[in-house]
């Protein structure tokens, strides 16, 4: 017998003479995982999410438990990362949810809602307001479990190469969009696109599409798009609030060890926090930049905002009638947005309202 193995053994005995455990040396579980992100690595505020993540789990896991992040395209195309997880093609992605919106519209309330709630009201309802534990039962019917792990703010109403002076303008425009903003911009008359975030420079150039959304100055910027297309309007109404999640495959979750699960769980959260203040903090400089370009800030004028506000309640209305998973979900989601505006309008509301005005004297 080894030297080795004596001191394994007497190791063991003196466990077992004090009724403890014996370690299991020698038998530390190791957990590799690839993550596909739907974006590219020049997206630094959301690839880097995927980034963010890998790190904190491998450092609170002491490098047991590592995750290995991919760019869009590198394993599958970005608007295909939930269908690789679900078919198990990779153990977990960082993308949207309503990327799914094909196979169910309900995919929509992980992402938010068009004239819906804001970031920090999507963070009170999913991690305080019952928003998580209604989304998790769905999930579960899809084979996934997901985690807030990013949040955009809300978002800019994107690029357009001619002017929108009302809701005649937008009658025909082809725009890449996602999400159920494309179906209300479909009843306004316009041509809704899904568009990954890499072709969609190329087909502003091409004249396959006259504007296009995105996020926000910060990355619009590096995706070229005031070079193209220069009236840049806001708010992005349809997107309030966009949250990215973390989709994990639900075999591979459930198969984790629970602190593990505790490690993806927390990295998740805190990457939730710091894409948001990221975004917040480098957005106005990114501003200043793009009008210094030549970009046109524009806010959409009133006639697009009331009838896309009215074309969005007969979306609901309707994709209720059709969805029982979204119309479960409807209910609670927009009582909790309610009683949110009831305190917003007291407090949040006239504190930044006063500041910005006071300011801009």
């Amino acid at each position: 017998m080894t030297p080795v193995m004596n001191r394994r053994r007497a190791l063991g005995a003196t466990a077992a003479a004090f009724g403890l455990a014996t370690p299991a040396i020698g038998q530390t579980a190791q957990v590799r995982w690839r993550l596909t992100s739907s974006y590219p690595k020049s997206l630094d505020t959301i690839y880097g999410a995927s980034e963010t993540i890998s790190r904190m789990v491998s450092e609170i896991t002491d490098g047991r438990f590592a995750i290995q992040p991919f760019a869009a395209g590198e394993i599958v195309p970005g608007l295909q990362a939930i269908d690789a997880v679900q078919k198990g093609a990779v153990e977990m992605a960082h993308t949207v949810s309503f990327y799914n919106l094909g196979k169910d519209p309900a995919w929509a309330f992980g992402t938010g809602l068009p004239f819906g709630m804001n970031a920090r009201q999507q963070n009170a309802w999913l991690y305080h307001g019952g928003g998580a534990e209604i989304l998790d039962a769905f999930y579960a019917k899809h084979g996934v479990v997901a985690f807030p792990a990013g949040n955009s703010g809300a978002q800019m109403g994107g690029w357009f190469r001619k002017e929108v002076r009302s809701l005649e303008d937008i009658r025909g425009l082809k725009i890449r969009i996602s999400g159920l903003g494309g179906n209300i911009l479909e009843k306004l008359g316009a041509v809704p696109q899904v568009i990954a975030a890499g072709d969609i420079f190329p087909s502003l150039e091409r004249g396959t599409i006259d504007a296009a959304e995105w996020i926000g100055p910060y990355d619009d910027e590096k995706l070229g798009f005031v070079r193209i297309a220069p009236f840049y309007y806001y708010p992005g109404w349809w997107e309030g609030g966009l949250v990215f999640h973390a989709i994990i495959n639900k075999a591979q979750w459930d198969g984790l060890p629970k602190a593990f699960q505790a490690a993806l769980r927390t990295a998740c959260q805190a990457v939730n926090c710091d894409v948001t203040a990221k975004y917040d903090a480098r957005n106005p400089a990114a501003l200043k930049r793009l009008v210094a370009q030549g970009a046109k800030l524009k806010p959409f004028p009133r006639d697009v905002m009331e009838a896309a506000f009215k074309a969005a309640e007969e979306v609901y209305a309707a994709t209720s009638q059709r969805s029982a998973d979204f119309a479960a979900i409807y209910g609670p989601y927009s009582a909790f947005l309610k009683d949110q505006y009831l305190w917003w309008q007291v407090s949040e509301l006239t504190f930044d309202t006063f500041n910005v005005s006071a300011r801009l004297r």
